[in-house]
């Protein structure tokens, strides 16, 4: 068994937390998205030059007003956003075809087409041009869709979403939907976001990585877990004893995954909060991470508004501990593992799901259970 001077999750310091000691208020937030120059390169790190396919947040609903053209990077690519006068989202690659202006710097909207600032070419959301205000016709090939690429684009639970496939493959599944978020007695969402510095890959790993809880985070006692995976649907229902100011209490982590990029996690036992956590790819070896919560607000709001806010810290903070590892560590494609380590290569065969059509096929209509109970 453990230790039993590890036990208080509220005292006993893992290895990463020294580095977190001196980072507080402001300096914390900066450090969640600064560069961290010195890491190795990914070729060093073995990290994969492949982005799984699926559904991956580009922005807030609530963070892209209706005429807003706002420029982003993902996927190694840069993207143009923006909000047509109907309200909706629409996305395309950043450069116009014309000239190659990056389309997000100055350009504008224009109905619901997107507006070029250098010759005012403007396109509709399928990446044809539709207008070129000095011409007397519009070239046949510009007329064509995806001119410039265009992304499917879905709005659901308070964020805009693109459906990212390498090979420009339509939809093969939806985008789930959590019933709390913009319900009645619902608090609005607390944001949080983190630049990490890894592949996606590395970062789906750890969420049924049931050991590194007590080892990085310090859980009061080593976490039982049971995971489901269907087809290309995860969900993971771990319990722990968590430390807090009145002693240990009963803990349940419920996660829930459709694709690496979209997911919740329901928290109970200290406050019930759900967590929409959003992960895309930026570059080959960078992550943009979105943490957004809502908690009920007799909760958040009344006598346990207290507990309620230290929950969404402390689950911030275990952000903040993996991150540390993270950012520089490096993809091990044939790890060593033992007995301890629960449902972790079955994590990563089913990521592996979302980097061929093939697999995502061969997976359907399969269910796999594992229970995890370490001994320690």
């Amino acid at each position: 068994m453990p230790d039993q001077a590890l036990n208080d999750a509220r005292t006993s310091p893992a290895a990463v937390w020294t580095k977190l000691e001196s980072l507080k208020g402001d300096d914390l937030i900066a450090w969640r998205t600064a560069d961290v120059p010195d890491r190795p390169s990914p070729d060093e790190r073995k990290l994969d030059d492949r982005f799984p396919f699926g559904w991956f947040a580009v922005s807030y609903s609530d963070e892209l007003a209706i005429g807003e053209v706002k420029a982003v990077r993902y996927f190694a690519r840069d993207l143009v956003v923006w909000r047509g006068e109907d309200g909706q989202a629409r996305v395309l690659d950043a450069y116009c075809r014309h000239l190659g202006a990056h389309m997000g710097y100055g350009g504008r909207v224009n109905g619901n087409d997107l507006e070029c600032p250098f010759h005012a070419w403007q396109y509709n959301e399928n990446g044809a041009v539709t207008r070129i205000p000095y011409a007397r016709m519009i070239p046949p090939q510009a007329k064509r869709d995806n001119c410039v690429r265009a992304w499917p684009v879905v709005e659901r639970n308070g964020l805009v979403w693109l459906w990212y496939h390498p090979d420009n493959v339509a939809q093969l599944f939806e985008i789930d939907s959590y019933s709390e978020v913009g319900s009645p007695g619902w608090t609005a969402y607390k944001k949080f976001e983190w630049r990490v510095f890894n592949s996606i890959g590395n970062m789906h790993d750890n969420g049924l990585d049931m050991a590194h809880f007590f080892y990085v985070h310090r859980t009061a006692a080593f976490p039982e877990s049971e995971t489901v995976i269907e087809g290309h649907r995860m969900r993971s229902v771990a319990r722990a004893k968590l430390g807090t100011p009145r002693g240990e209490v009963d803990g349940a982590i419920v996660s829930q995954n459709s694709s690496p990029g979209q997911g919740c996690v329901r928290f109970t036992g200290i406050s019930e909060t759900l967590l929409v956590s959003a992960v895309t790819p930026v570059e080959r070896d960078q992550l943009h991470v979105r943490f957004a919560f809502t908690q009920p607000q007799a909760e958040a709001e009344g006598p346990m508004g207290g507990l309620a806010r230290a929950l969404i810290r402390d689950i911030c903070k275990q952000l903040d501990q993996d991150k540390i590892i993270w950012d520089r560590q490096r993809n091990e494609p044939e790890p060593l593992m033992c007995d301890g380590d629960g449902p972790v290569p079955m994590a990563r065969e089913r990521y592996a799901q979302f980097l061929s059509a093939e697999a995502f096929e061969r997976a359907k209509g399969k269910t796999r259970r594992i229970e995890t109970k370490p001994r320690v």
